[in-house]
Protein backbone atom coordinates (compact mmCIF):
# COMPACT_ATOMS: atom_id res chain seq x y z
CA UNK A 1 0.00 0.00 0.00
CA UNK A 2 2.75 2.40 0.86
CA UNK A 3 4.49 1.60 -2.40
CA UNK A 4 1.38 2.38 -4.45
CA UNK A 5 0.86 5.68 -2.63
CA UNK A 6 4.42 6.72 -3.36
CA UNK A 7 3.99 5.85 -7.02
CA UNK A 8 0.73 7.82 -7.20
CA UNK A 9 2.33 10.88 -5.61
CA UNK A 10 5.31 10.68 -7.96
CA UNK A 11 3.04 10.38 -11.03
CA UNK A 12 0.90 13.34 -9.93
CA UNK A 13 3.99 15.42 -9.29
CA UNK A 14 5.41 14.65 -12.73
CA UNK A 15 2.05 15.40 -14.42
CA UNK A 16 1.78 18.72 -12.55
CA UNK A 17 5.30 19.75 -13.58
CA UNK A 18 4.63 18.84 -17.22
CA UNK A 19 1.34 20.80 -17.25
CA UNK A 20 3.05 23.80 -15.68
CA UNK A 21 5.83 23.73 -18.32
CA UNK A 22 3.32 23.40 -21.18
CA UNK A 23 1.09 26.21 -19.89
CA UNK A 24 4.00 28.56 -19.26
CA UNK A 25 5.43 27.93 -22.73
CA UNK A 26 2.05 28.61 -24.33
CA UNK A 27 1.62 31.89 -22.48
CA UNK A 28 5.17 33.00 -23.20
CA UNK A 29 5.72 31.98 -26.81
CA UNK A 30 2.19 32.42 -28.17
CA UNK A 31 2.03 34.94 -31.00
CA UNK A 32 -0.30 37.85 -30.67
CA UNK A 33 -3.26 37.53 -32.94
CA UNK A 34 -3.72 40.25 -35.51
CA UNK A 35 -6.92 42.22 -35.05
CA UNK A 36 -9.59 41.12 -37.45
CA UNK A 37 -12.00 43.49 -39.16
CA UNK A 38 -15.53 42.33 -38.58
CA UNK A 39 -18.58 43.76 -40.28
CA UNK A 40 -16.42 46.37 -42.08
CA UNK A 41 -15.60 48.06 -38.78
CA UNK A 42 -12.03 49.23 -38.21
CA UNK A 43 -10.83 48.40 -34.71
CA UNK A 44 -10.38 51.51 -32.61
CA UNK A 45 -8.07 51.61 -29.61
CA UNK A 46 -9.71 52.18 -26.31
CA UNK A 47 -9.51 55.68 -25.04
CA UNK A 48 -8.39 56.51 -21.59
CA UNK A 49 -10.21 58.70 -19.15
CA UNK A 50 -11.76 61.72 -20.88
CA UNK A 51 -11.31 65.32 -19.95
CA UNK A 52 -12.72 66.21 -16.62
CA UNK A 53 -16.00 68.06 -16.81
CA UNK A 54 -16.54 71.03 -14.54
CA UNK A 55 -19.90 72.30 -13.38
CA UNK A 56 -18.96 76.00 -13.53
CA UNK A 57 -16.29 78.30 -14.91
CA UNK A 58 -15.19 79.22 -11.42
CA UNK A 59 -14.47 75.59 -10.62
CA UNK A 60 -12.45 75.25 -13.85
CA UNK A 61 -10.42 78.37 -13.03
CA UNK A 62 -9.71 77.10 -9.53
CA UNK A 63 -8.46 73.83 -11.01
CA UNK A 64 -5.82 75.64 -13.09
CA UNK A 65 -2.33 75.27 -11.73
CA UNK A 66 -0.21 78.36 -11.68
CA UNK A 67 2.90 78.00 -13.80
CA UNK A 68 5.85 79.38 -11.97
CA UNK A 69 8.77 80.81 -13.83
CA UNK A 70 11.92 79.00 -12.97
CA UNK A 71 15.00 81.12 -13.53
CA UNK A 72 18.47 79.86 -12.99
CA UNK A 73 20.24 81.70 -10.17
CA UNK A 74 22.69 84.33 -11.30
CA UNK A 75 26.38 83.64 -10.93
CA UNK A 76 27.01 87.24 -9.85
CA UNK A 77 25.53 89.27 -7.05
CA UNK A 78 22.60 91.31 -8.39
CA UNK A 79 23.74 94.34 -6.41
CA UNK A 80 26.91 94.44 -8.55
CA UNK A 81 25.02 94.54 -11.88
CA UNK A 82 24.41 97.94 -13.45
CA UNK A 83 21.39 98.99 -15.52
CA UNK A 84 22.82 97.33 -18.65
CA UNK A 85 23.40 94.02 -16.83
CA UNK A 86 27.19 94.37 -16.79
CA UNK A 87 29.02 93.05 -13.74
CA UNK A 88 31.03 95.72 -11.90
CA UNK A 89 32.56 94.89 -8.50
CA UNK A 90 33.09 98.64 -7.76
CA UNK A 91 29.48 99.60 -8.49
CA UNK A 92 28.48 100.55 -4.88
CA UNK A 93 31.48 102.89 -4.54
CA UNK A 94 30.72 104.50 -7.90
CA UNK A 95 27.10 105.02 -6.89
CA UNK A 96 28.16 106.79 -3.69
CA UNK A 97 30.56 109.01 -5.63
CA UNK A 98 27.82 109.89 -8.12
CA UNK A 99 25.47 110.98 -5.31
CA UNK A 100 28.17 113.11 -3.69
CA UNK A 101 29.09 114.72 -7.02
CA UNK A 102 25.45 115.56 -7.69
CA UNK A 103 25.21 117.32 -4.32
CA UNK A 104 28.35 119.34 -5.05
CA UNK A 105 27.06 120.15 -8.52
CA UNK A 106 24.05 121.95 -7.02
CA UNK A 107 26.45 124.45 -5.43
CA UNK A 108 24.09 125.49 -2.66
CA UNK A 109 25.90 124.25 0.46
CA UNK A 110 29.42 125.20 1.58
CA UNK A 111 30.58 122.36 3.79
CA UNK A 112 33.55 124.29 5.24
CA UNK A 113 31.51 127.33 6.41
CA UNK A 114 28.24 125.38 6.79
CA UNK A 115 26.35 128.14 4.99
CA UNK A 116 24.79 128.71 1.58
CA UNK A 117 27.24 129.70 -1.10
CA UNK A 118 24.69 131.84 -2.90
CA UNK A 119 22.11 133.28 -0.52
CA UNK A 120 18.71 133.49 -2.16
CA UNK A 121 17.85 137.10 -3.02
CA UNK A 122 14.70 138.43 -1.43
CA UNK A 123 14.35 141.30 -3.92
CA UNK A 124 11.57 141.03 -6.45
CA UNK A 125 12.71 140.40 -9.99
CA UNK A 126 11.67 143.10 -12.41
CA UNK A 127 10.70 141.83 -15.87
CA UNK A 128 12.86 143.10 -18.66
CA UNK A 129 11.18 145.46 -21.08
CA UNK A 130 10.44 143.95 -24.47
CA UNK A 131 12.17 145.76 -27.33
CA UNK A 132 9.98 147.40 -29.98
CA UNK A 133 11.36 145.17 -32.69
CA UNK A 134 10.26 142.11 -30.76
CA UNK A 135 6.75 143.56 -30.33
CA UNK A 136 6.50 144.19 -34.06
CA UNK A 137 7.66 140.66 -34.82
CA UNK A 138 5.04 139.21 -32.46
CA UNK A 139 2.30 141.32 -34.08
CA UNK A 140 3.39 140.25 -37.57
CA UNK A 141 3.43 136.59 -36.55
CA UNK A 142 -0.08 136.93 -35.12
CA UNK A 143 -1.28 138.59 -38.32
CA UNK A 144 0.24 135.80 -40.41
CA UNK A 145 -1.47 133.15 -38.28
CA UNK A 146 -4.83 134.92 -38.65
CA UNK A 147 -4.34 135.27 -42.42
CA UNK A 148 -3.44 131.58 -42.72
CA UNK A 149 -6.58 130.61 -40.78
CA UNK A 150 -8.73 132.85 -42.99
CA UNK A 151 -7.28 131.27 -46.15
CA UNK A 152 -7.91 127.80 -44.75
CA UNK A 153 -11.51 128.76 -43.90
CA UNK A 154 -12.05 130.12 -47.43
CA UNK A 155 -10.73 126.87 -48.90
CA UNK A 156 -13.08 124.83 -46.73
CA UNK A 157 -16.08 126.98 -47.69
CA UNK A 158 -15.13 126.75 -51.37
CA UNK A 159 -14.94 122.96 -51.42
CA UNK A 160 -18.01 122.60 -49.19
CA UNK A 161 -20.14 124.72 -51.53
CA UNK A 162 -22.10 123.08 -54.33
CA UNK A 163 -22.43 125.68 -57.09
CA UNK A 164 -25.15 125.04 -59.65
CA UNK A 165 -24.65 125.70 -63.31
CA UNK A 166 -26.52 128.73 -64.57
CA UNK A 167 -28.90 127.58 -67.34
CA UNK A 168 -28.94 131.08 -68.88
CA UNK A 169 -25.15 131.08 -69.25
CA UNK A 170 -25.31 127.60 -70.77
CA UNK A 171 -27.92 128.65 -73.32
CA UNK A 172 -25.90 131.73 -74.31
CA UNK A 173 -22.89 129.52 -75.09
CA UNK A 174 -24.96 127.03 -77.14
CA UNK A 175 -25.95 127.04 -80.81
CA UNK A 176 -29.65 127.82 -81.19
CA UNK A 177 -30.18 125.25 -83.99
CA UNK A 178 -28.60 121.86 -84.64
CA UNK A 179 -28.85 119.69 -87.73
CA UNK A 180 -29.23 115.99 -86.89
CA UNK A 181 -30.27 112.75 -88.59
CA UNK A 182 -31.87 109.54 -87.35
CA UNK A 183 -29.26 106.84 -86.73
CA UNK A 184 -30.78 103.70 -88.26
CA UNK A 185 -34.38 102.67 -88.81
CA UNK A 186 -36.10 102.52 -85.42
CA UNK A 187 -39.56 101.51 -84.22
CA UNK A 188 -40.57 103.46 -81.13
CA UNK A 189 -43.53 103.76 -78.76
CA UNK A 190 -44.63 106.29 -76.18
CA UNK A 191 -41.66 107.38 -73.99
CA UNK A 192 -39.21 105.30 -76.06
CA UNK A 193 -35.74 106.63 -76.84
CA UNK A 194 -34.82 107.75 -80.38
CA UNK A 195 -31.15 107.69 -81.38
CA UNK A 196 -29.78 110.51 -83.57
CA UNK A 197 -26.39 111.88 -84.70
CA UNK A 198 -25.04 115.38 -85.34
CA UNK A 199 -24.53 116.36 -88.99
CA UNK A 200 -22.07 119.16 -88.20
CA UNK A 201 -19.91 120.16 -85.21
CA UNK A 202 -21.86 122.27 -82.72
CA UNK A 203 -21.20 124.40 -79.66
CA UNK A 204 -22.92 123.08 -76.50
CA UNK A 205 -22.41 124.92 -73.21
CA UNK A 206 -19.27 126.64 -74.47
CA UNK A 207 -17.69 123.38 -75.64
CA UNK A 208 -17.41 122.16 -79.22
CA UNK A 209 -19.12 118.82 -79.83
CA UNK A 210 -17.75 116.90 -82.84
CA UNK A 211 -19.72 115.62 -85.79
CA UNK A 212 -21.52 112.24 -85.50
CA UNK A 213 -21.97 112.66 -81.74
CA UNK A 214 -24.86 110.54 -80.46
CA UNK A 215 -27.95 112.43 -79.29
CA UNK A 216 -30.90 110.75 -77.57
CA UNK A 217 -34.47 112.06 -77.49
CA UNK A 218 -37.67 110.76 -75.88
CA UNK A 219 -40.81 110.21 -77.94
CA UNK A 220 -44.38 111.41 -77.35
CA UNK A 221 -47.37 111.67 -79.70
CA UNK A 222 -50.01 114.10 -80.91
CA UNK A 223 -52.28 113.89 -84.00
CA UNK A 224 -50.18 113.27 -87.12
CA UNK A 225 -46.95 114.19 -85.30
CA UNK A 226 -44.28 112.42 -83.30
CA UNK A 227 -42.73 114.79 -80.79
CA UNK A 228 -39.11 114.40 -79.68
CA UNK A 229 -37.61 116.08 -76.59
CA UNK A 230 -33.86 116.25 -75.94
CA UNK A 231 -32.74 116.98 -72.36
CA UNK A 232 -29.00 116.17 -72.44
CA UNK A 233 -26.27 116.40 -75.07
CA UNK A 234 -22.79 115.08 -74.33
CA UNK A 235 -23.67 114.78 -70.61
CA UNK A 236 -24.67 118.47 -70.46
CA UNK A 237 -28.17 119.44 -69.32
CA UNK A 238 -29.73 121.34 -72.23
CA UNK A 239 -33.27 121.27 -73.65
CA UNK A 240 -33.96 121.04 -77.39
CA UNK A 241 -37.14 120.47 -79.37
CA UNK A 242 -37.21 118.49 -82.65
CA UNK A 243 -38.66 120.03 -85.86
CA UNK A 244 -39.24 118.35 -89.21
CA UNK A 245 -36.85 119.63 -91.88
CA UNK A 246 -39.49 119.19 -94.61
CA UNK A 247 -42.31 121.35 -93.20
CA UNK A 248 -40.57 123.14 -90.29
CA UNK A 249 -43.28 122.10 -87.81
CA UNK A 250 -42.66 120.63 -84.41
CA UNK A 251 -42.17 116.87 -84.41
CA UNK A 252 -41.97 114.34 -87.25
CA UNK A 253 -44.84 114.04 -89.73
CA UNK A 254 -46.69 110.68 -89.69
CA UNK A 255 -48.85 109.17 -92.47
CA UNK A 256 -52.69 109.25 -92.19
CA UNK A 257 -52.81 105.53 -91.37
CA UNK A 258 -51.47 106.48 -87.98
CA UNK A 259 -54.02 109.24 -87.42
CA UNK A 260 -56.77 107.11 -85.88
CA UNK A 261 -54.43 105.56 -83.31
CA UNK A 262 -53.10 108.99 -82.34
CA UNK A 263 -56.65 110.31 -82.00
CA UNK A 264 -57.41 107.43 -79.65
CA UNK A 265 -54.50 108.47 -77.50
CA UNK A 266 -55.72 112.09 -77.39
CA UNK A 267 -59.26 110.99 -76.55
CA UNK A 268 -57.83 108.74 -73.83
CA UNK A 269 -56.05 111.75 -72.32
CA UNK A 270 -59.32 113.71 -72.40
CA UNK A 271 -61.28 110.86 -70.86
CA UNK A 272 -58.79 110.75 -67.99
CA UNK A 273 -60.18 114.11 -66.91
CA UNK A 274 -63.83 112.98 -67.17
CA UNK A 275 -65.49 112.01 -63.89
CA UNK A 276 -69.27 111.59 -64.25
CA UNK A 277 -70.94 110.22 -61.10
CA UNK A 278 -73.24 107.28 -61.67
CA UNK A 279 -71.68 106.29 -65.02
CA UNK A 280 -69.51 103.21 -64.42
CA UNK A 281 -68.87 102.66 -68.15
CA UNK A 282 -66.40 105.58 -68.29
CA UNK A 283 -63.65 103.64 -66.51
CA UNK A 284 -63.90 100.84 -69.03
CA UNK A 285 -63.64 103.31 -71.91
CA UNK A 286 -60.55 104.88 -70.30
CA UNK A 287 -58.89 101.47 -69.95
CA UNK A 288 -59.66 100.72 -73.61
CA UNK A 289 -58.06 103.99 -74.76
CA UNK A 290 -55.06 103.41 -72.51
CA UNK A 291 -54.46 99.97 -74.02
CA UNK A 292 -54.59 101.45 -77.52
CA UNK A 293 -52.18 104.17 -76.43
CA UNK A 294 -49.64 101.58 -75.30
CA UNK A 295 -49.96 99.71 -78.62
CA UNK A 296 -49.10 102.75 -80.78
CA UNK A 297 -45.90 102.20 -82.78
CA UNK A 298 -44.05 104.49 -85.17
CA UNK A 299 -41.24 103.51 -87.51
CA UNK A 300 -38.73 106.29 -88.19
CA UNK A 301 -36.55 105.67 -91.24
CA UNK A 302 -32.78 105.82 -91.28
CA UNK A 303 -31.12 109.16 -92.12
CA UNK A 304 -34.33 111.15 -91.54
CA UNK A 305 -33.32 114.83 -91.27
CA UNK A 306 -34.40 116.79 -88.18
CA UNK A 307 -33.69 120.31 -86.91
CA UNK A 308 -33.16 120.74 -83.15
CA UNK A 309 -34.09 124.16 -81.75
CA UNK A 310 -33.01 125.41 -78.34
CA UNK A 311 -35.89 125.65 -75.87
CA UNK A 312 -36.05 128.81 -73.73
Amino acid sequence: MKLQKNKLIAVLTIVGVVLFIVGYSILTFRKKEDPEVKDNQVPVPKLGDGQKQYKSKLEALDALKEEREVNAPSVYDERLLDSTGTYDPDLPDKEKMRIIDSIYAQGKIDYTEKTYRHAPSTSRTVPKPIPKDTVQKIVKNKQREIAAKEIGLEHQLFFASDPKENPLATSLNTDSQLSVRVDGTQTVKQHYRLRMRLNHPAKIGGKMVPRNTLIYGFVSFKPNRTLITIEHIDNRPITFGAYDLADGSEGIYIENSFREEVQRQVVGDVVDDVNVPGVPQVSGIKQLFRRNNRQVKVTVLDDYQIILKLEP
